[in-house]
């Protein structure tokens, strides 16, 4: 599997420190080069913010899964990300 960004969700990666950045981009690729990314990801009952969440730390990273590609929707500090 890969993972892409999603536009809103690189406007939300870069707006981060770089530590977590790293951070996530760390753990984003040690997901994908698992046998399965999602028993490392919680189905999410609202899917207006997508259908998983990794969670990283105190932050967390909606996405979808399209064919063989993790699409990231959106990345944020847990206290924010699911407010609409």
């Amino acid at each position: 599997m890969i993972y892409l960004f999603r536009k809103s969700a690189e406007k939300q990666f870069t707006k981060l420190d770089p530590q977590t950045q790293s951070t996530i981009v760390r753990k984003l690729s040690f997901f994908v080069a698992a046998t399965n990314p999602l028993s490392f990801a919680k189905r999410l009952t609202r899917f207006d913010a997508g259908q998983y969440r990794f969670r990283i730390g105190d932050y967390r990273v909606t996405f979808d899964v399209q064919d063989q590609t993790i699409v990231v929707l959106a990345i944020g500090h847990r206290s924010e990300i699911y407010k609409k």
